[in-house]
């Protein structure tokens, strides 16, 4: 029952209320009871009249009663202030009794009251009889909210209240999981609070940490799809995963067929090409290489079937390619037709090879993502303004999902691979971070490494 959290009840639904007037009370009796606690002491309550209630300074009283409501006032400015969650988790309490409540998805029945007085006429009251069970719990950042499923009436609207949930609590949905005899929604709390700081990404183990509670794990779910305008936070967010990786033993191939930021890490690191002869052959070689690598991982001394590139400690390879559809604009028909079958080619093996795709556009056109292309990326990412059809393109035109726009840079929606969208936030980058100048320093402190390693390698031999 702990794990399960807190029961939502209906009574729940003046929770915040009745737990405001319980703890101000408390507090507002406590502090004229110190006040006046000589003259309580002096009562004899067993004879008690009115030469005593007469000796009650009203000055006295009224001071009291001042103090202590301005001691309840501070004390409810510093709830808010340090006990925010706590009042939070109240209110998110009181809003899911309400839901039922109001959405009449209880059973009742209606039963006859004596008055106060014999005299009086009875009244009828309604009793609940059925309430669904609700438990709500809040823990490390996400919300759990677990309903059960009993195949009543109401099971349909219990097996959908992401939309609810979502617009109700101002939360973003991050999970949904059908368990035996319930359903568990989890919610993003407090989901910008989650937004990490560029020297808080980590790349390790396979995965990619872009949120407090986000990760993108490539090993299983690869193939990364960015989708947003101008302004968006695109480009700056491509480059923070370029930093990321390179912190790894990761090989990175850059294209940017609009020769724009992109191509500017041509100056302080290598693979990096804009023209489109070199992108061609960067498309070839990648594929290539992948290709050299399935055959040669079978002959490994540790190879077994269905293990990952990572199983025998191999390095990543990662193609990074800006403004695809702009690129695939510039082919002629036969380059194109050619481009895409690699591409498939690409997403559909990759992943055992350790080979992977991050591409970048302002919408991912059905066009250049044919074939059951765009359904391989499994990390997808909408940065930015972007039309319901541009959502509907990255996330599917089934999407049961309301997008909202609000002016912050670096702002989208993502799905790591679940087919739940959420709020996302790209990782913050401090004024005057200058990227040229911290890949320069990591690409030259990997060709460094490498080349150690190999004069140790030749070496030995």
């Amino acid at each position: 029952m702990k794990q399960r959290g807190k029961r939502i009840r209906p009574s729940d639904k003046d929770l915040v209320f009745h737990f405001t007037i319980a703890l101000l009370l408390t507090v507002f009796l406590l502090v004229v009871g110190l006040f006046h606690v000589k003259t309580i002491q002096q009562i004899n309550w067993q004879d008690l009249n009115h030469s005593q209630t007469d000796k009650i300074d009203i000055s006295y009283l009224a001071i009291s009663f001042s103090v202590a409501i301005l001691v309840c006032l501070l004390g409810v400015l510093l709830f808010r202030r340090y006990r925010y969650d706590t009042f939070k988790q109240l209110q998110h309490r009181q809003k899911l009794a309400k839901m039922i409540l109001e959405n009449k998805w209880y059973e009742s029945e209606q039963v006859k009251t004596d008055g106060f007085f014999k005299d009086s006429t009875s009244r009828t009251k309604e009793k609940i009889t059925y309430f669904p069970k609700i438990f709500y719990r809040l823990k490390n950042g996400l919300i759990h909210i677990q309903v059960e499923i009993t195949l009543g009436k109401y099971q349909d609207q219990l097996l959908h209240l992401e939309k609810k949930l979502e617009s109700g609590l101002y939360c973003e949905l991050t999970d949904k999981e059908l368990k035996d005899s319930y359903v568990e929604y989890t919610l993003l709390y407090d989901t910008i609070a989650n937004r990490l700081s560029i020297d808080e990404v980590q790349a390790k183990d396979g995965k990619l940490r872009l949120m407090t509670n986000v990760w993108w794990e490539y090993n299983k779910l690869p193939h990364m799809l960015i989708a947003g305008g101008t302004g968006g936070g695109k480009t700056y967010f491509i480059l923070t995963l370029i930093e990321a990786l390179l912190h790894t033993n990761s090989k990175l191939y850059i294209l940017d067929p609009k020769n724009a930021d992109l191509a500017d890490l041509g100056s302080v690191m290598g693979n990096v090409y804009y023209r489109k002869e070199d992108m061609l052959s960067c498309i070839d070689l990648f594929y290539d290489e992948m290709m050299k690598r399935s055959e040669a991982m079978k002959k490994m001394e540790h190879y077994k079937t269905g293990e990952s590139y990572a199983y025998l400690g191999l390095p990543a390879h990662f193609l990074i390619f800006d403004e695809y559809v702009a690129f695939m604009e510039m082919l002629g028909t036969k380059e194109n037709t050619a481009v895409l079958n690699k591409l498939k080619q690409i997403v559909m093996l990759g992943r055992q090879a350790g080979f992977f795709l991050i591409l970048a556009c302002q919408r991912p056109d059905a066009k250049y993502l044919g074939d059951g292309i765009r359904d391989q990326f499994n990390f997808r990412v909408a940065l930015g303004r972007m039309s319901e059809m541009g959502y509907g393109m990255m996330f599917g035109s089934d999407v049961q999902k309301d997008f909202f726009l609000k002016q912050i840079k670096g702002r989208g929606y993502v799905d790591v691979g679940t087919s739940v969208i959420s709020e996302f936030y790209t990782p913050l980058v401090p004024k005057g971070h200058d990227f040229l100048e911290d890949i320069k320093r990591l690409s030259h402190s990997k060709q460094d490494t490498q080349a150690t390693c190999e004069a140790k390698v030749a070496g030995v031999d």
